[in-house]
């Protein structure tokens, strides 16, 4: 199905619009590359995409540990009470801790690929390999013109180099203001067939059918990545040997003093790119991709069967199956600004999204637990637990202690103090302080070393952020029963860039 970009043959006729290319495929090959987008990775990997909620085992070990805990509570209710408690508290510990090793490791040593600008411009055109720069977008015509702006200031030739605007065929709107783009840039915009799930994977898997690029990265629609980053990928990759699948560039954000919370959001975006998943490249553990600026070899995605479709978070999913098959996930010191989501509303139904999908993804890669431990080894499988199933678990956790703590200082319920007997209530007071304490200390840790002062407040007031973030969590399991491959779309284009500079990598690094 593969074809190279320069001609789509299969049937396609192109109509060429101001420097942009509207790439029409014959039905017979749209459809014929639509199945094959969205059942990729189970025909690879049968059993391997989230299409299925639960397997039967799985949904049969959680129907008796339910009925377990039911009978044990209604025939032993305090002792029951109790080492629930226990349980939870030291997996709340466990997440708290796995977090704190991960920064740690981090500052000891950045594992981050840095590239100079001379390096990155001492390769000659010619032997720097072919790129696709695949771009899906929906519903948002008025970030189309800003997107192309961006995608020219990148430094590569060229010749080698093709962007694919994904656009779904029921998105007049968007295609519309394409055709309005005047660019020197070589653009296929590919029109994705009507279809379900109508998601961003699915788009994704869509145009590198039609692609044969030896590299291929993914942007956002709103993303304003630095001229260089392609050409330090590309240096990057040479480097590294093919066993290395990916390397994930730095997000952070533009405007992000516009109120509170995207104050808070650009603060987890530092923790999240400087420090966490370093660290997590230092442990050799599992590396949760995020949804642009990773780049990939084509070769690796292929083995893989690309991105699930019916996963919200394809992209951690992504980065899960390319290291269980042996491949090696790395971090590329290079940025891309996006949009922040200064929106409470738009905020949350993201965040619902992002920990739904966190949630898929565990589940999915527990369906064969032999099978996982033999691929990851078991250090594998307990980062896996504990930074992706730990990331939604920990947020509701968090809102439930904090709930408890509260109506306990207010009621002084004798039934809370039964649910810690003895040393126990104070371990688990110890705990959700110094857990709580713990999160504060690393968002101004990382305010610090990213020499960010202006979120410090952010970072003090991270309790108030992290009420949102539960919240966000509790919508996300309600979700994940009531529609578990809904694509919750989160709004762009409600904070105007401006002007970026995409020179300065200096004033977040960790170098």
């Amino acid at each position: 199905m593969s074809t190279d970009g320069e001609a789509v043959t299969a049937g396609a006729a192109v109509d060429a619009v101001r420097g942009l290319r509207v790439i029409e495929i014959d039905e017979d090959a749209a459809a014929t590359a639509l199945g094959d987008a969205l059942d990729w990775p189970d025909r690879i990997e049968p059993g391997s995409q989230a299409r299925q909620r639960l397997t039967r085992a799985q949904s049969a070990a959680l129907a008796a540990a339910g009925v377990a805990a039911v009978i044990s509570l209604v025939a032993w209710p305090r002792v029951s009470g109790v080492v629930l408690m226990a349980i939870a508290t030291a997996t709340y510990l466990a997440t708290i801790a796995h977090r704190v090793t991960a920064v740690r490791s981090a500052l000891r040593h950045s594992p981050m690929m840095s590239v100079t600008d001379e390096e990155a411009r001492a390769v000659p055109d010619h032997l720097l390999p072919t790129y696709c720069v695949l771009v899906p977008a929906f519903g948002e015509p008025e970030v189309v013109p800003d997107l192309i702006r961006s995608l020219e200031r990148l430094e590569y030739p060229r010749e080698r180099l093709v962007v694919k605007l994904l656009l779904e065929q029921d998105d007049a709107a968007t295609l519309a203001a394409a055709r309005d783009v005047e660019t020197q840039l070589r653009v296929d915009v590919l029109v994705v067939p009507r279809g379900l799930p109508q998601t961003k994977p699915r788009a994704l898997n869509y145009g590198l059918l039609w692609s044969t690029s030896e590299l291929v990265t993914i942007y956002d629609a709103e993303d304003r990545p630095e001229p260089l980053q392609l050409r330090r990928a590309a240096v990057a990759m040479g480097r590294l040997g093919p066993h290395w699948a990916c390397l994930q560039a730095r997000l952070e954000f533009y405007e992000s003093e516009r109120n509170l919370l995207t104050r808070s959001f650009t603060l987890e975006y530092l923790t999240w790119f400087n420090l966490f998943l370093p660290g997590m490249v230092n442990q050799r553990g599992v590396v949760p991709l995020g949804g642009t600026s990773n780049h990939f070899r084509r070769e690796a995605l292929l083995a893989v069967g690309a991105w699930d479709p019916f996963n919200v978070t394809e992209d951690a999913d992504l980065g899960i199956r390319l290291q269980r098959r042996g491949y090696r996930v790395g971090v590329l010191d290079s940025v891309t600004h996006e949009e922040p989501n200064g929106d409470v509303v738009n905020w949350v139904k993201q965040r619902s999204r992002w920990q739904k999908g966190y949630v898929q993804t565990a589940l999915v890669h527990l369906r064969q637990p032999r099978r996982l431990v033999r691929e990851l080894g078991w250090r594998g499988v307990f980062h896996l637990l504990l930074f992706v199933g730990g990331t939604p678990l920990l947020a509701v956790a968090n809102l439930f202690f904090w709930s408890m703590s509260i109506f306990y200082l207010v009621t002084r319920a004798q039934f809370v103090e039964q649910l810690y007997p003895g040393p126990s209530f104070y371990l688990a007071v110890a705990a959700w302080g110094i857990g709580n304490f713990t999160i504060v200390y690393l968002g101004v840790a990382t305010a610090m070393v990213t020499r960010r002062s202006d979120l410090l407040w952010a970072a003090l007031l991270a309790p108030l952020y992290w009420i949102l973030m539960s919240l966000a969590a509790v919508r996300a399991l309600i979700q994940f029963i009531s529609a578990p491959s809904f694509w919750e779309k989160t709004q762009h284009g409600l904070a105007r860039p401006g002007v970026v500079d995409l020179t300065d990598r200096s004033a977040t690094s960790l170098r």
